[in-house]
C-alpha cells in the first residue's frame, strides 16, 4: 500500500526497462562488424616497377591473350587507347575415318575373283545377257531410230558398257584373232574376254585389234589401240575424231 500511494504521488510512472543486447565474440554479426586492425588499414604494400619490366609484361600479357597477332600488329594495338583481348576458342578437330582398303591385285588374283568357272564357260547361258545388253543400248541411243546420226550412236556406244555385246575381230596384227566372234563377258583395260559359240573362253587383246559390233543393222568399229580403258574410266573420258587410225 505504501509503495503505491508513493508512486501515484510523485505523478510519474518510468516505463519498465528493456534488457541490453551484447553482441558475443562468437557471433557472426560480430565478426562482420568489427573494426579492422591497424596493420590492415594501411596503404596496400606494392611493389614499384620499372617502365621496361610494365612494358615487358604488357607485351607478354597481349601476346597470350592474343596468339594469333604477329608482334607488328601488337604494337600497332598498343599505340590506341583502347584494347580489345580477343578470345580465341580451341577447334574441334573431328577424327578422320579411315577408309576401307580393299583387294590388292595379288590378292585378287589369289582369290580367284574374276575367273569364270569351266562348267560356267557356255555360250547359252550368257545370251540372256546379250538381250539386256541390247535393250540398254536401245534406251541409251533412245530407240536406235533408222534416222539417227551415226556419229551420236558412235559417241554413245564409246562410253557404254559393253559387257553382253556380241563383237568380231574384223583386223589383227596376229592372224589368229581374226574372225574370233563371242559374247564379251568381262572388259579389262587391255583385254576383252569373249566366249564363243564353241563354248571356248578367248583372252583378245584390245592393242592392234579391230573389233566389229553390230546392233540392230548399226555397224560399229572398235580400235583396240585406242581404247585401252577401263569401263569405268571411259564413261568420263573425251574421245576426240580422227581422219585415220592405225592399228
Amino acid at each position: 500500500m505504501e509503495g503505491a500511494g508513493a508512486g501515484r504521488a510523485g505523478g510519474r510512472v518510468s516505463p519498465p526497462r528493456r534488457p541490453r543486447l551484447t553482441a558475443s565474440p562468437l557471433c557472426p554479426a560480430a565478426q562482420l562488424y568489427r573494426r579492422l586492425p591497424p596493420e590492415e588499414t594501411g596503404r596496400p604494400r606494392l611493389q614499384p616497377q620499372k617502365p621496361e619490366e610494365a612494358k615487358a609484361f604488357v607485351n607478354a600479357f597481349l601476346k597470350r591473350s592474343m596468339p594469333k597477332k604477329k608482334d607488328e600488329a601488337i604494337q600497332d594495338i598498343l599505340t590506341r587507347k583502347a584494347v580489345v583481348l580477343e578470345h580465341y576458342s580451341k577447334k574441334k578437330t573431328k577424327p578422320k575415318r579411315k577408309k576401307p582398303k580393299g583387294f590388292t591385285a595379288k590378292q585378287r588374283r589369289e582369290m580367284r575373283l574374276f575367273e569364270i568357272e569351266p562348267e560356267q564357260q557356255r555360250y547359252t547361258i550368257f545370251l540372256p545377257l546379250h538381250e539386256l545388253w541390247k535393250q540398254y543400248i536401245r534406251d541409251l541411243c533412245h530407240g536406235l531410230k533408222p534416222d539417227a546420226q551415226p556419229h551420236m550412236i558412235q559417241g554413245k556406244l564409246l562410253k557404254a558398257d559393253l559387257h553382253g555385246a556380241i563383237v568380231t575381230v574384223t583386223k589383227s596384227k596376229c592372224p589368229s584373232y581374226v574372225g574370233i566372234t563371242g559374247i564379251i563377258l568381262q572388259e579389262f583395260k587391255h583385254v576383252f574376254k569373249i566366249i564363243t559359240k564353241e563354248d571356248k573362253l578367248k583372252v583378245v587383246p584390245k592393242l592392234n585389234n579391230v573389233f566389229c559390233l553390230e546392233i540392230d543393222g548399226f555397224i560399229s568399229y572398235i580400235y583396240g589401240s585406242k581404247f585401252q580403258l577401263r569401263a569405268s574410266e571411259r564413261s568420263a573420258k573425251k574421245f576426240k575424231l580422227k581422219g585415220t587410225i592405225d592399228l
